[in-house]
């Protein structure tokens, strides 16, 4: 199976719809993963949609295949840009290369970098208690391991 036609057949099935394409796996004995999202919410019916779209466009007479449809996972690291930006605004947690793990709230996101707004605690000079700052942190997408979404029970 060539992973190339796959991502054509699902771009092709997701062209109109607030849906996305964020993985395509081939894995031996033609194991077919495809991974999608949404700028909305993502449901079961998407996915299904999706999988008769798919096998509609391929013949199993051809080539014997088994095709997994399902949606990134809320707690996924983040793959795709359209995904950063879905999540602009949002709290997430970021593991950079170097090892330091960050929590903040994501405050823009391009081609080549995303921002990442922390809240730190300093001591201004003079002063005598620390007082909470915020700082904006840029990364480039090779300088981190993951970014995720972050989930807070209240």
């Amino acid at each position: 199976m060539d992973k190339e036609i796959i991502k054509q057949i699902v771009e092709e099935g997701l062209a109109g719809t607030d849906n996305y394409l964020i993985e395509v796996v081939v894995k031996p004995g033609n194991l077919i993963l495809v991974e999608i999202d949404s700028d909305q919410a993502l449901g079961i019916d998407d996915c299904v949609v999706l999988s008769k779209f798919i096998e509609s466009r391929l013949d199993r007479e051809v080539e014997d295949y088994e095709l997994e449809v399902g949606s990134a996972g809320i707690t996924s690291p983040f793959k795709v840009l359209r995904q950063y930006q879905k999540n602009i605004g949002n709290e997430i947690e970021v593991l950079t290369k170097d090892g330091k793990k960050l929590t903040g709230v994501l405050k823009a996101a391009d081609e080549a970098a995303f921002t990442l707004i922390i809240t730190k605690q300093e001591k201004p000079e003079g002063a005598k208690r620390k007082v909470m700052v915020e700082e904006d942190l840029r990364y480039t997408y090779e300088e981190i391991k993951y970014a995720k979404y972050v989930i807070r029970f209240k």
